[in-house]
């Protein structure tokens, strides 16, 4: 919508209003002509302030007034931040799980994202910054829903995206477990002391079983009583998984922490091809000495075999120089203490690099050189034991993939902070980890995306720009009419908007 005017036969100029957003000429209203230079600039102040009423748009003059820029500001009925919902509503929307037909899941999926807190504190933030008035009873009764109703349809909107974006390849899962505790004194069904890889074995915890993918696309997930031996928990995991998507083959890689006899029946009698880390320290005596009398070169590997088994050898540079710096790490720390008096007897141990320790007598305790280079020789050594009819490097390509779910597990606890969790009934903690488990799968997705658009930020470096893109709204005086417009202030904000399609 465009002023023009018209030059006549007669000398006079007429001013017209035209529209040509149909692609041809349309006249809207017509103010009659001039003869003069100032009956013209009369005529095209009333064509414009006429589109300014018609468009219910408003001119700001800055120079002459404070007026208008006050009623500007008085128009301001709403501002809004909408960065998360731009950028992360719209992958939760892609991936599928709108079809949840709850919009308070999706508030709650975006927040844990976006501002991990308890359910108190995310009624707080949806009031203060998108004026969403939940109280927290209501958002309890939908996380007994989501338990009861929801859970399932969840992790199969996740499995269908992972499946879409791996081209239909889910034949090797990973998993993996961890342990998140609770700051209570009692232990209930399901939160119980045990083996906490946290350090916290004095607190109640429970043990959270993950599955997933290459890349560490989550695929399943399944909670446990706090004092299960994290070794049963794979089978349930993997069986329900496997059922559940009709799938005939499964490649399963673990780590060592799930390597035990009992396991390895398991899954072979139910044909389940598997790659599990090797404790090769803890083989028997033969097998222990064919591995030190391996002359491996850096990436070479060798197969040992062990009945049905095999036991693949690595050797690794990289991983020998680790190994050797962590050991002398330890070393020069006992070293002080032994210095010092404050080992004792007491300390005497086989955890960590206290096992290089020995008594003299009864009270003396020094360094046992033998044992430090016994240990020596196993620098750079990896072992995988395994059913599979893959090629070796292919087996070892596909256990580097491992440090994915790890990956997860810090992500979860660090950046969504799946604990501490604030909740004491079964249905509810199961409902948290649910929401937990769609936050990271938005997570990864829009880190998949960012990697594809070759996008120079991480994803926190993404969510902490939309964090402070808003969106305002007027309602103008003349007429009521209520405009709408993004805020993208910075050019990180423009960026971000550009690659996401948004905001235009």
């Amino acid at each position: 919508m465009f002023i023009r005017p018209l030059k006549s036969n007669n000398g006079k100029t007429y001013i017209q209003v035209v529209d040509k957003s149909s692609g041809k000429y349309k006249v809207l209203k017509s103010f009659g002509g001039a003869s003069s230079q100032t009956e013209l600039t009369i005529l095209i102040n009333k064509a414009q302030e006429w589109i300014n009423k018609f468009t219910g748009s408003q001119e700001i003059d800055f120079i002459n007034t404070n007026e208008q820029i006050e009623q500007f500001f008085e128009s301001i009925n709403q501002l809004h931040q909408v960065g998360f919902d731009l950028l992360l509503g719209k992958l939760f929307d892609e991936i599928g799980f709108n079809k949840i037909d709850d919009d308070i899941f999706k508030q709650l999926v975006l927040c844990r994202i976006a501002y991990p807190k308890s359910k108190l504190k995310t009624t707080e933030y949806l009031y203060r910054y998108k004026q969403i008035s939940w109280s927290e009873d209501r958002v309890y009764r939908y996380l007994d829903k989501l338990y009861t109703s929801q859970k399932e349809q969840v992790q199969k909107l996740s499995y269908e995206h992972t499946r879409k974006i791996l081209n239909n390849d889910i034949s090797v899962v990973f998993y993996d477990v961890t342990t998140l505790y609770f700051e209570i004194d009692t232990e209930d069904d399901l939160r119980k002391t045990g083996f906490s890889k946290e350090g916290k074995h004095q607190n109640p915890q429970i043990v959270l079983g993950l599955l997933v993918s290459k890349n560490g696309y989550p695929l399943a997930y399944e909670i446990f009583a706090g004092n299960k031996f994290e070794g049963y928990t794979m089978l349930p995991v993997l069986e329900a998984f496997k059922h559940k998507y009709k799938l005939k083959k499964l490649v399963i890689i673990a780590d060592s922490g799930l390597l035990s006899n009992a396991n390895i029946e398991h899954l072979k009698e139910k044909k389940y091809e598997f790659i599990l880390g090797a404790r090769i320290k803890n083989e028997s005596a033969s097998v222990k000495k064919k591995i030190l009398a391996l002359d491996l070169k850096n990436g070479n590997s060798t197969i040992i075999k062990k009945g049905d088994l095999k036991l693949i050898i690595n050797y690794s540079e990289t991983r020998a120089k680790k190994d050797r710096y962590n050991r002398e790490r330890g070393i020069q720390k006992l070293e002080k203490k032994v210095k010092s008096g404050r080992l004792t007897k007491s300390s005497i141990n086989n955890r960590g690099y206290n096992k290089f320790l020995k008594l003299n007598g009864e009270i003396q305790v020094t360094m046992d050189r033998q044992k430090i280079e016994q240990d020596s020789r196993w620098d750079g050594l990896k072992g995988y034991i395994t059913n599979s009819t893959m090629n070796k490097n292919v087996i070892i390509e596909n256990y580097k993939h491992l440090w994915q779910i790890e990956k997860a597990f810090r992500v979860a606890k660090s950046d969504l902070k799946i604990r501490p969790i604030y909740h004491r009934l079964q249905r509810r903690i199961e409902a948290h980890i649910c929401i937990s488990f769609v936050a990271y799968k938005v997570y990864k997705e829009l880190e998949r995306r960012l990697y594809e658009m070759e996008a120079k930020i991480s994803p926190n470096k993404a969510i902490e720009i939309a964090q402070n893109i808003f969106q305002i709204q007027l309602k103008m005086p003349q007429d009521g009419k209520t405009i709408k417009k993004i805020l993208l202030l910075s050019d990180e904000q423009k960026y971000l908007a550009s690659i996401f399609n948004f905001g235009c």
